[in-house]
C-alpha cells in the first residue's frame, strides 16, 4: 500500500487511428529516417534496429541543448516499434523540464487498413505538463503528416 503513494504520478498521450493502408506502408513511413524526417524532426543516426541510438534537435532551453535522445528498444516489422525519447534539464521548469520517456508505435491490420496507436509513455506530472501538452498537439500533427506521406507511397506503387 505504501508504495502507490511513492510512485511519481505519470500521465501517456495515446492516439489511435485508422489508416486506409497497409501495415508495410506505414511501416516504411514510420521506420524510415528520411521520412521521418519530412513528418516529425530528422533524425541523426537512426536506424530501426534495437539497441540503436539516435537523436533529434529542438528548440534549446537553460541549460538543456534541445537534444532529444533516443534508443531504439523493439522492432517487430509491421506490427511494434518503440523508442526511449529523454532530453530536458532538472533546471528547466516548464518548456525543456527534464524528460524520460517512451514512444511506442501499434500496428494491428483492421477491415479499413491499419490500426495505428501511438502510446508517448511516461510523462511526470507536474513536472512534464508543458511537454506532455505540446508533444500531445505535436503528434496529432505529426499523425497527420504521416497519413499524407502514407497517401504518397501508396499511390507511387499502384
Amino acid at each position: 500500500m505504501m508504495d502507490a503513494a511513492l510512485k511519481t504520478a505519470t500521465h501517456d498521450i495515446v492516439l489511435d487511428e485508422v489508416f486506409p493502408h497497409a501495415p508495410s506502408v506505414l511501416w516504411k513511413v514510420l521506420t524510415s529516417g528520411e521520412l521521418m524526417a519530412r513528418w516529425m524532426m530528422e533524425p541523426k543516426g537512426f536506424a530501426p534496429i534495437v539497441g540503436t541510438k539516435f537523436t533529434f534537435q529542438t528548440t534549446c532551453a537553460g541549460a538543456w541543448d534541445g537534444t532529444i535522445r533516443c534508443e531504439v528498444l523493439e522492432v517487430q516489422e509491421n506490427e511494434r516499434f518503440s523508442y526511449s525519447w529523454k532530453g530536458g534539464d532538472e533546471g528547466n521548469s516548464a518548456y525543456g523540464s527534464k524528460l524520460d520517456t517512451i514512444v511506442s508505435w501499434h500496428l494491428s491490420a483492421s477491415e479499413a487498413g491499419t490500426r495505428l496507436r501511438l502510446v508517448h509513455s511516461g510523462f511526470v506530472v507536474p513536472r512534464n505538463d508543458t511537454a506532455y501538452t505540446n508533444l500531445g498537439n505535436g503528434w496529432k500533427s505529426c499523425l497527420e503528416r504521416v497519413a499524407g506521406i502514407a497517401a504518397e507511397l501508396d499511390t507511387a506503387h499502384h
